[in-house]
């Protein structure tokens, strides 16, 4: 007799199978996947196991409607786990969780931004909790807390490890959740019971509207687990949460050997040919086609010797500061411009609080350059939180002996910068973001080469402009700041945007020369200011 269950569109349905047989390990011997057919197609969507004899399927219906499916067990001998059959009916979703109204989410047309399945605009403003799923950060407690903090600042991704973290060698106790290591030693099978805690911080991000970009592991993990377990790590990921609205991170410093690395010149080759195999892997066996990057040294696309494996280009740029923001611009600039084209944006770049000088300052700088650059997002960290150290023990050294710093999570997540960013993401919000273009023309002198400190411009021709004013205008300045190339017959209205407080200051009409040209009023203090001209 055909099972009937129910579901709803773009969210999980969960449901279990259990075999009769013994198996002496049956996480090594049995793969079972269930088919799904609907009227838009089909989908082959792997089951994980659970523990036992039982193994569970999740499966997200991408629209209302009647879907078949039917279990396919690699041991066709076992009736309780293969040919299985019934009948999903799901229903539409009338909620207002804008990743099951509006669906996961997808590479634009452009290709060039993010937006959900039904079209609508997705805005990247990442956070970075590598080692959120340990028990550094409790659940619920710590967990909902932080969540809480970072919803109501307008982030809408996290950026968090599956178990395999960066920073320590392999099984480190600073890896463990509460039910201890994502793995068994040797890699001998994968732990149920951490992955059950780690499904609640999972399906608690997406309950509240945050997309978890999850990362599978840390790049130095592939040699040590072999490339066979690290494929089927991917697989179990990919059961546990694919069905869930995530990004996809294929690895973390994907081309970084450990850092204890006696041939580091091999082991980069070696990972580069292995975590392209392992982006091909993943292609092939995921149903949904979830967004694919990979967390780099540098540039993802240099992490893989296939760009085909990727949806989208991660960077990270260095975490110096003000001395890193050149590298940063010009790097996203550049990457911007690489064909064949996708989405491009900072993974990583200056964590606040980390060595010097990278204060909120320096975050509202990288976010502003980057972004009226043309980034499809921007992605912020904070020291203290990336590695979770607590006011009961702090993380410690890196294998390299050095300790990048002892801020407890529950100060770091108070650092202004993470409230900045999302006043600034506000700003952009108001307006057609998605459709702004970088026009260094409209502004003079202008940010580039030879000095990326100057003004940044983007926006919408005839319809709004932002400009970036990381120096101040002062009175006794020899060159005045001018916004260029206004358009003839076209009328705004100005204001300055503080980017610290989100307060605004207006200048009313602006009344440009004959050659199209309007002088920038002094800013209302000598700091970084945002300057809106939108039309009249």
């Amino acid at each position: 007799m055909a099972q009937v269950r129910h579901a709803v569109a773009n969210q999980a349905a969960e449901w279990s199978y259990v075999s009769a047989r013994s198996y002496a390990d049956p996480f090594n011997e049995i793969e079972l996947d269930v088919v799904f057919t609907g009227r838009d197609g089909s989908w082959r969507v792997p089951a994980f196991w659970a523990g036992g004899s039982e193994w569970r399927v999740r499966f997200a219906p991408p629209r209302p409607g009647t879907y078949r499916f039917k279990t396919v067990c690699s041991d066709p001998a076992d009736a309780d786990l293969h040919g299985q059959e019934g009948v999903l009916e799901a229903s539409a979703y009338a909620g207002e969780n804008p990743l099951l109204a509006h669906g996961p989410l997808r590479i634009s047309d452009d290709r060039r931004r993010f937006e959900h399945a039904d079209g609508a605009p997705f805005f990247w403003l990442g956070d970075t909790w590598w080692m959120g799923f340990t028990r550094r950060l409790r659940w619920p407690e710590d967990f909902q807390l932080l969540t809480a903090d970072r919803l109501a600042k307008g982030f809408t991704v996290i950026q968090i490890v599956a178990g395999l973290y960066p920073d320590m060698p392999a099984f480190d106790p600073r890896g463990a959740n509460e039910a201890g290591q994502a793995w068994e030693a040797d890699y001998a099978r994968v732990n149920p019971a951490y992955f059950d805690l780690a499904d609640l911080r999972v399906q608690w991000l997406v309950r509240c509207g945050l997309v978890p970009c999850v990362v599978a592991c840390w790049g130095f993990h592939l040699p040590w687990m072999g490339l066979e377990k690290m494929k089927r790590h991917w697989r179990y990921l990919l059961a546990r949460w694919g069905a869930y609205p995530v990004v996809w991170c294929l690895a973390g410093e994907a081309a970084m050997p450990f850092y204890l690395s006696e041939n580091k010149d091999r082991d980069r080759a070696d990972l580069i040919a292995g975590w392209t195999e392992l982006g091909r892997h993943l292609r092939r066996i995921d149903p949904y086609h979830r967004p694919v990057t990979i967390h780099p040294t540098d540039r993802a696309r240099d992490q893989v010797a296939d760009d085909s494996v990727l949806d989208f280009n991660m960077l990270q740029t260095g975490h110096g500061g003000y001395d890193s923001i050149p590298n940063t611009v010009s790097t996203l600039i550049s990457e911007r411009g690489r064909e064949p084209i996708m989405p491009v944006l900072v993974g990583e770049v200056s964590y606040e609080g980390i060595l010097h000088g990278s204060y909120d300052e320096v975050q509202r700088l990288a976010f502003w350059g980057c972004m009226l650059s043309g980034a499809a997002g921007h992605t912020y960290g904070a020291n203290g939180i990336w590695q979770l150290n607590t006011r009961a023990q702090a993380y410690g050294p890196s294998p390299h002996g050095a300790t990048w710093g002892n801020q407890p999570w529950e100060d770091a997540y108070r650092l202004p910068g993470s409230a900045q960013l999302g006043l600034a993401k506000r700003l952009l919000q108001r307006y057609p973001w998605w459709r702004f273009e970088p026009h260094q023309e409209w502004v003079s002198p202008a940010a580039g080469e030879d000095d990326y400190f100057g003004p940044y411009a983007a926006g919408i021709p005839g319809q709004v402009r932002l400009i970036y004013l990381y120096r101040p205008t002062v009175p006794w300045s020899e060159q005045a700041v001018k916004v260029t190339r206004m358009e003839p017959g076209i009328g705004y209205t100005a204001c300055y945007f503080d980017p610290r407080t989100g307060r605004e200051h207006p200048l009313g009409p602006v009344r440009a020369d004959a050659d199209g040209a309007w002088t920038v009023p002094v800013q209302p203090t000598l700091q970084d200011w945002v300057l809106v001209l939108v039309k009249a």
